[in-house]
Formats: structure tokens, sequence, C-alpha cells
């Protein structure tokens, strides 16, 4: 039997837990408050506006599945079922890659682009008045870099950034 001890858990400290308490409050909140907005004003979830959004982003509004998955910080299973029902809708069409028929494409449609066009709008006041306004600029900077490093904590080599 080994004489080693269970190493005792790093607790957190009380500015700690404070700090914890209020990243997990506003994980879960902005999160809710992004996905009513955006339900209430154009009838389709966070993630689905992200995806279309990432697709909107790209050179030629089409993305491998797997990219789209990591740049929409999500599960390619996840990404598939809200796929098919923005096909449904018309917003999005899958095509198998022309440069490499193993991967298959999502491509935003025209319909999707008016529709992204349409939301985005709505979708950065509220980001702007649930972020961005209650912050100094300073503030905005230590927050990108805060959110870079609690990623790369999670994700070292920033898959789930998706090189942004």
């Amino acid at each position: 039997m080994d004489d080693a001890s269970p190493q005792e858990p790093r607790w957190l400290s009380e500015e700690e837990m404070e700090s914890w308490l209020a990243l997990t409050s506003v994980l879960i909140r902005l999160s809710a408050a992004l996905d009513g907005q955006l339900q209430r004003d154009a009838g389709i979830s966070h993630f689905e506006y992200q995806v279309m959004a990432m697709l909107s982003m790209s050179e030629e509004q089409a993305v491998r599945m797997s990219e789209l998955a990591a740049l929409s910080d999500g599960s390619l299973s996840r990404l598939s079922h809200v796929v098919k029902r923005l096909e449904k809708r018309g917003w999005v069409r899958r095509a198998p890659d022309p440069a490499d028929g193993r991967y298959t494409l999502a491509i935003l449609t025209v319909e999707g682009w008016k529709k992204v066009v349409a939301t985005a709008p709505g979708h950065v006041e509220a980001v702007r008045r649930y972020v961005f306004d209650p912050l100094t600029k300073a503030q905005v900077r230590h927050l990108r870099d805060i959110g870079r490093r609690i990623s790369l904590a999670i994700d070292p080599d920033e898959t789930c950034l998706g090189g942004r």
C-alpha cells in the first residue's frame, strides 16, 4: 500500500469564491438574456444565431461542419441538429466539400443571409447593453484577456477559439 496521502483540495479563497460566483452568475444570466432577446425578436436561439453569424463572416459563407462546430463553440452533434432545423427554415444548406468529399459544408443561403442581417442589429444592441456599456475601455481589454486565458486553460490547442 502506498504511504502517500491524497492531496488536499485547493479550496478557493474568499476573494476567489466571490469572483467564481460572479462569473457563474454572468455565464447563466447572460446566456439566458441573449437567448431571450433573440427568441423574442427573431424567433431563433442564441446558438442558431451564432451558427449563422459564423457562416456569414466566412469568406464564401460556407464552412466545414467540423470547423463550424469549433467556431460556434458547440459539439458536432449539437451543430448537426441545429443545422437540420436551419435547413428546414431555408437558412442553411449542406453539401459535400468540393475540395474533399469526406467533409460536409454548411452553407448560408440568401434567405439565411437576410435573416442574419435583420437579426444582427438587435443582437448587437443587447450585447452592447449587457456587456460593453457597463464597462470602461480598460475593463473591456481585461475582459478580452481574461476570456482568452480561461479559454486557453480549457483548450490549450485553441480548437474552441477557432483561430479567433
